[in-house]
């Protein structure tokens, strides 16, 4: 048994949804043909925007990058000659080489060199599309800092004469003319295809570098897709393919230009060192030679003393190894210097004299890198940067460390060279007899020998310099080359068809709904029915006339029946004869009160009742004026007035025999009080012995309380709405007077409505009446006939 009510509520519930889902499914399909309309419209823009906008097609390339964590390909076929002088020095990795490509700074290049900035269009099909090679070009002989974007009209006027024509600037030029135009600079006009030009609108769209950059900085795409290679995917969309191609191929050469650009610097270095000191060495060569060829003269050595042979060979060995020593330290020497030359702290350092040791190679690698990435950073940023501060930091840290390593192979070498020197004079010690000139001579010749080693040593770094940079290749290379797709990736058809139907469908629900949750206004008679449990007695149409006698002038119409049937509804309110006090409130004027009063009297009155209708709107009366009655003497004269007889106030009504009405007199200053006087239970009694009915127009009741004054002595209240006037939350009134009891026989008449929007049908139509439909109705009552 307790399950019961619980099922009920569920039952009631599910009902409730049910119906919900049915008003939200009658309020679509009641605006079918603005779907109609709204997904023609929605479809036709997506046809025109999928006509006119020009296809943007994606181009792709693939490029392999020598990553020494990932294992690339080129880096092995380059390991051999990457050893021969230590020249290669900063490892690098695919992710590196992303960051590098990204860079705008790499975009900049391809702009200048293929002049982007300037974009050449011509108007077909009521669209400008972009030329790659168009008949002319323009070309900025010399521009202002920061270009701004202007745009110019190209008319050809005969063969050689163009008229051009921006904003601020219209002139007829020759091909080879320049002009000068304010905001973008000095312009020549030169000829590229003049004879396929045609009369048609041609367009140069001009904007600074900054700005085309950016541009294409956002067309671009730089990834790895597979974490496990070392291959860059670059994609670039592009409107034209031939031209997409051809900046994505001149991306990739900026990149490898630059790749071996920093890799040749280190070369470069290495060289330029060779060089000073090959100059210094050879000049000091040639002086020993010079000492050593004056001894022999001077001295008329000829010849050597069988001993003089004896020491040389005894010597010999010691002698080259002395000289390699000697040559050691005076490398590490010049390395030192160079070092500690705060000239040169910023240049690349020369790879190919430092010594073989494991440490002293990671530490160059590492000094070397950072240089080249200092010089890539300040094309960009200024010293000041905290990026290229933290740069110089890293720098001036390893250059210690690499002075501290050469200072120590120096030591070791020093010590070396020392010990070689003291093997070679007591080697030279232990042989006796020979002359002091041969043994003087032999010093010089060692000297010489020295200076000797020294400069092949050199001569030979400096070949297998210039070798390496002669064999240098690029980190990366093009395994795919930039090609574009066959079909474009916007704009894509069937998506943009799609979205214009879904837009079509979706704009007008939200169109609906919208009004739906803005609207506090009454709409539906669900709406009525979910505020109130009062009922719905009547229902009057919207009259479009602005006459009020609709009963008197137009009996057959669709409203005069309405009325009918709200008299046929109040038969089973008023069941006795005795009940006959009809009163008419509503929550606020402009609502329908005397409209209705007025028409349902009539219909009463047609039926052979004798009706009374009584203006007790004391303060804000409408009803006599809009019947064309004098309210000279009324209800307010008989309350005041001793003496004066109900027959006095009661005028009879032209419209119908059988209508009366009592006007409300002058407006008294105390309208309740008015109300309240002792005269009116008389009155009431006195008038339902004449009449069978009484009509009482009474003020708003959501405004002032003389309604509810008046409500004792009516037999039935019958609660105007107004539909899109009434607010939902004044039905909140009529309910609080149903619940409390304070009316009797409350009952709800819904008057001004707009069929479709109410959701009801009579059945009656427009009967009597002729259809006064719009180009819409038209358009829908076509459709529904052919249906």
């Amino acid at each position: 048994m307790n399950n019961l009510p619980k099922r009920n509520m569920v039952d009631h519930i599910d009902e409730e949804d049910s119906i919900n889902l049915k008003e939200i499914f009658n309020k679509l399909t009641d605006k079918w043909l603005f779907f109609a309309l709204s997904v023609f419209f929605c479809l036709l823009i997506s046809f025109l925007y999928t006509r006119y906008t020009p296809p943007t097609y994606q181009i792709k390339a693939k490029l392999i990058v020598n990553d020494d964590e990932k294992g690339g390909g080129v880096g092995k076929q380059a390991g051999a000659l990457m050893d021969l002088g230590g020249l290669i020095g900063a490892k690098n990795s695919v992710d590196n080489e992303v960051e590098i490509l990204r860079t705008r700074f790499l975009m900049e290049q391809v702009v200048r060199q293929m002049q982007l900035n300037i974009v050449y269009t011509k108007k077909i099909d009521f669209v400008s599309r972009e030329l790659y090679q168009p008949p002319f070009r323009f070309n900025i002989i010399k521009g202002v800092d920061t270009i701004r974007a202007t745009k110019f009209d190209v008319r050809k006027i005969s063969n050689s004469k163009f008229r051009v024509t921006s904003k601020d600037f219209t002139k007829d030029v020759s091909s080879g003319d320049k002009f000068a135009v304010n905001g973008v600079g000095i312009i020549q006009l030169e000829p590229n295809q003049i004879g396929q030009m045609d009369s048609g609108e041609y367009f140069v769209q001009v904007t600074s570098i900054d700005e085309r950059v950016a541009s294409l900085m956002g067309q671009l795409s730089v990834a790895v897709s597979n974490k496990q290679v070392s291959i860059i995917d670059l994609g670039l969309s592009y409107t034209l393919q031939q031209k997409g191609e051809d900046i994505l191929n001149t991306l990739i050469r900026k990149y490898t230009e630059a790749n071996l650009s920093d890799k040749n610097a280190i070369a470069d270095s290495t060289y330029r060192f060779i060089k000073e000191r090959l100059n210094l060495i050879a000049s000091e060569l040639g002086d020993v030679e010079n000492k050593v060829e004056t001894f022999k003269q001077q001295n008329r050595l000829a010849d050597m003393s069988e001993q003089g042979k004896l020491l040389v060979q005894n010597t010999g060995e010691f002698s080259t190894e002395y000289a390699k020593a000697e040559t050691q330290v005076n490398v590490l020497t010049d390395l030192e210097k160079y070092l500690k030359d705060e000239n040169n702290n910023k240049r690349v350092f020369p790879s190919a004299l430092v010594p073989s040791d494991m440490v002293f190679s990671n530490l160059m690698s590492q000094y070397n890198a950072l240089l080249i990435e200092r010089e890539k950073q300040l094309l960009s940023d200024t010293e000041e940067s905290p990026f290229v501060k933290n740069i110089d930091n890293q720098i001036r840290g390893l250059r210690s460390d690499i002075l501290s390593n050469v200072q120590s192979t120096k030591s070791a070498a020093i010590f070396t060279r020392n010990k070689l020197r003291g093997q070679l004079n007591q080697a030279e010690g232990q042989i006796s007899g020979v002359p002091q000139i041969e043994k003087n001579y032999l010093k010089l010749a060692r000297n010489q020998q020295i200076k000797q080693e020294l400069y092949i040593f050199l001569m030979q770094k400096a070949e297998e310099t210039a070798i390496s940079k002669t064999s240098n290749i690029s980190i990366a290379k093009t395994i795919d080359p930039p090609k574009a797709d066959i079909s474009p990736i916007s704009p894509k058809k069937f998506v943009i068809y799609i979205a214009g139907l879904l837009a079509g469908l979706i704009l007008p629900m939200i169109w609906i709904f919208g009004q739906e949750l803005l609207n506090t206004s009454i709409k539906t008679k669900d709406e009525i029915i979910s505020h109130t449990r009062v009922p719905v007695i009547g229902e009057i149409s919207h009259n479009s006339s602005t006459d009020n006698l609709i009963v008197a002038n137009q009996s057959r119409s669709a409203i005069s029946e309405q009325f009918r049937a709200l008299r046929t509804n109040l038969s089973f309110y008023l069941k006795t004869k005795e009940e006959k006090v009809i009163l008419l409130t509503s929550s606020m004027s402009g609502e329908g009160k005397s409209f209705t009063a007025i028409n349902l009297g009539n219909i009463l009155a047609l039926a052979g009742k004798k009706v009374l209708l009584m203006e007790l709107d004391l303060r804000k009366p409408g009803l006599s004026a809009k019947l064309g009655v004098s309210n000279d003497i009324g209800f307010s004269n008989y309350t005041i007035t001793t003496g004066l007889k109900v027959e006095d106030i009661v005028k009879p009504l032209s419209i119908n025999k059988n209508m009366f009405i009592i006007s409300s007199g002058p407006l008294p200053p105390n309208p309740a009080e008015t109300l309240m006087s002792e005269h009116m239970p008389n009155l009431i009694k006195e008038l339902k012995v004449q009449f069978d009915y009484i009509i009482m127009d009474a003020p708003p009741i959501g405004i002032i309380a003389d309604a509810q004054l008046l409500s004792v002595y009516a037999d039935v209240t019958l609660y105007l709405v107004r539909q899109k006037v009434t607010q939902k939350n004044q039905l909140t009134i009529v309910e609080e007077l149903y619940r409390s009891g304070k009316m009797k026989n409350l009952g709800i008449i819904v008057n001004d409505i707009f069929s479709k929007a109410y959701g009801y049908g009579y059945g009656y139509g427009n009967y009597g009446q002729e259809k006064d439909e719009s180009i819409l109705s038209k358009i829908k009552n076509t459709f529904k006939k052919r249906g």
